[in-house]
């Protein structure tokens, strides 16, 4: 451990961080969830000064671990340290229920009125499989847009599920990004990840794209409306993919009621529809590494 040194960079940006003496750590112990002891094992509850003497499984503890710098005795924070170090290497698995397993499903936005939970849906089994066997124009979509990034020298992140399949169409990957240099909290990253297709420059989102396959063209604009409904001061451009086909059906989605309510105003103000054929036609041009990502918005439609 090395410090304190005085530092007011938010590390949760944008949020403000009040704790601005702060010391450079590195992790003794790093366990994989089902690793992880609970404290209501007996050896922990009868071990800790703080559980002893309370009925065993009852809340009056969490006070003592939930506030910011609160001390914990030495002879605790000993004790602790060795139980998570003994786990390491050849320690007690504890498997998850599926009440565990449902917590994990769901996350916490600190709103400005009040904390929520809120969930992240992950990608559906029927909607692999329809990937797998009605979508790949939109999989070749993906790889013209990264392509189209990266031949601007833009950073470029496809989602880890989609990559094998977009790599395949995509050859020239000197851009993509092994992980995103953001710092959000959990919840808005698992958001942003999911995404079909970012621009980056430098540590900043310059461009985000979801390409609509599917017959609702639905997902795409959820995910777009989560994410600003979690960061409503993030400044970035928002793109709907689709087909000509369902260029109506984009609009139609995009100026839902439901959308007009977001703290940063309405889904149709943040978000523009780019078609296929638009796509490959800007794809095509011979210069791009001359061009900003500003000409997308020659081609970009707002909803009316």
């Amino acid at each position: 451990m090395e410090g304190p040194f005085i530092d007011d960079k938010p590390i949760f940006l944008p949020e403000s961080d009040p704790f601005v003496v702060r010391f450079h750590v590195r992790p003794r112990v790093w366990l994989d969830i089902e690793k992880g002891v609970p404290i209501h094992e007996e050896v922990v509850w009868n071990g800790l000064s703080f559980t002893q003497g309370l009925e065993r499984g009852s809340i009056g503890w969490t006070g003592k671990v939930r506030g910011s710098l609160v001390r914990l005795e030495d002879r605790d924070g000993k004790f602790l340290a060795e139980l998570l170090e003994g786990q390491v290497n050849q320690g007690k698995v504890y498997p998850l229920d599926e009440q565990d397993k449902k917590k994990l499903a769901t996350h916490t936005v600190n709103r400005p009125d009040k904390v929520v939970t809120v969930s992240v849906p992950e990608s559906t089994v029927a909607e692999v499989e329809e990937i797998e066997t009605e979508t790949r124009e939109s999989i070749k979509i993906q790889a013209i847009i990264a392509q189209i990034g990266a031949r601007m020298g833009l950073s470029v992140w496809i989602p880890r599920g989609d990559r094998g399949a977009v790599l395949r169409e995509w050859k020239d990957q000197g851009q993509l990004l092994e992980r995103l240099p953001l710092n959000y909290d959990d919840t808005t990253l698992r958001t942003i990840e999911q995404i079909d297709v970012l621009w980056l420059k430098g540590r900043s989102i310059v461009r985000a794209f979801e390409v609509e396959h599917t017959t609702s063209v639905y997902s795409g604009i959820l995910r777009m409306a989560d994410l600003l409904a979690l960061q409503p001061n993030m400044d970035i451009k928002l793109h709907i993919v689709a087909p000509a086909t369902k260029r109506e059906k984009v609009f139609q989605e995009i100026r839902r009621p439901v959308f007009s309510l977001l703290d940063k105003g309405p889904l149709a103000e943040s978000c523009t529809y780019l078609s296929y054929d638009s796509l490959r036609e800007l794809g095509a041009q011979r210069h791009l590494a001359y061009i900003s990502d500003t000409v997308l918005d020659e081609y970009a439609e707002e909803a009316e």
